[in-house]
């Protein structure tokens, strides 16, 4: 189903002022069949189901990319999907799950809306639910990311990697913390979505407004928290976690979008935005890896920056 990634070399550090030493590596998970990593944990969940469940169907609740990835590998499983979206989801992500069949139910711009709209739905008609992270399968389905990146790279010292519920950065910690502790995971967030900083630097989940997080251009990550068994492993361990602005986040694109390669949606460059723009709060090492998270960016959007760049 998912595709293995390979790491592309980076140079886009080079283009600061400021040139240093450290090299970083980029995992393309934008090349996934769905544009997106999300394909990993959805059809490890979904294939782990019991024979009556699949056959009930499933329904899940996502803003895009966790959207794309139950609708193709329910597809490929012969199995109906159900998904509840916010109405303000990107018009390309709700689309693209249209067209691998899925059935789409729209509700409010709030995380915690489309959940309740999921759950109701699962208990009226039986469906099974397929959580966009708060879920182990799930996050050992994005784990596999970590151990790709080892088995390329053995020699890496620091990965980044995005952070909305945590499904991907708990999977990928937890992954390359066991095979390989000496090995830094930091996450990454937009400033308008921060409780996961909040929350492993509080030692309790903290939940974030929606008003506040859905004014990130990164609709990926807009969730008000991360999930509790996501934060488990996030607090053993991730390393840390650090936040950029929305100018880094659209600075961070605008340079990936250089090569068709590491075209990013506005989740999808945070990682990368973290290594361009906070070398302070990063460990000082030379070499790293940042995951596109995804590559699912509406056309205007991508016009518009390379029209800003220009």
């Amino acid at each position: 189903m998912a595709v293995r990634t390979k790491l592309i070399p980076s140079h886009i550090h080079q283009t600061d002022i400021l040139k240093d030493s450290r090299r970083l590596y980029l995992k393309p998970e934008n090349l996934q069949p769905i544009g997106s990593f999300k394909l990993r944990g959805a059809y490890n969940k979904i294939a782990s189901l019991s024979k009556d469940e699949l056959k009930r169907g499933v329904i899940t609740y996502s803003s895009g990319n966790h959207a794309q990835g139950v609708a193709y590998a329910a597809r490929a499983l012969g199995v109906k999907a159900i998904i509840v979206m916010p109405g303000n989801a990107p018009a390309v992500k709700r689309e693209a799950t249209l067209a691998l069949g899925a059935e789409i139910i729209l509700v409010g711009p709030a995380s915690s809306e489309r959940q309740a709209k999921a759950e109701e739905l699962a208990a009226k008609h039986g469906y099974a639910i397929v959580p966009p992270y708060n879920d182990e399968m799930i996050i050992a389905g994005q784990g596999t990311m970590g151990l790709e990146i080892l088995e390329d790279l053995p020699e890496v010292e620091t990965v980044i990697a995005p952070v909305g519920g945590g499904g991907m950065l708990s999977g990928i910690a937890t992954a390359i913390k066991l095979s390989k502790p000496a090995v830094k995971v930091i996450g990454a967030e937009p400033e308008l979505a921060a409780d996961a900083q909040a929350s492993l630097r509080s030692g309790k989940i903290v939940e974030s407004p929606a008003e506040q997080v859905t004014r990130t251009l990164a609709d990926g990550l807009r969730t008000q928290s991360i999930g509790p068994i996501n934060f488990e492993h996030i607090r053993r361990y991730v390393d840390d976690i650090v936040t950029v602005s929305e100018d880094e986040i659209r600075k961070a694109m605008q340079r990936l979008a250089v090569d068709p390669r590491t075209l990013a949606e506005p989740s999808g460059a945070v990682a990368v935005a973290a290594f361009l723009f906070h070398r302070d709060q990063l460990p000082g090492t030379t070499t790293n890896v940042a995951v596109i998270s995804g590559g699912n960016v509406e056309a205007e959007m991508l016009a518009e920056l390379r029209e800003e760049k220009a």
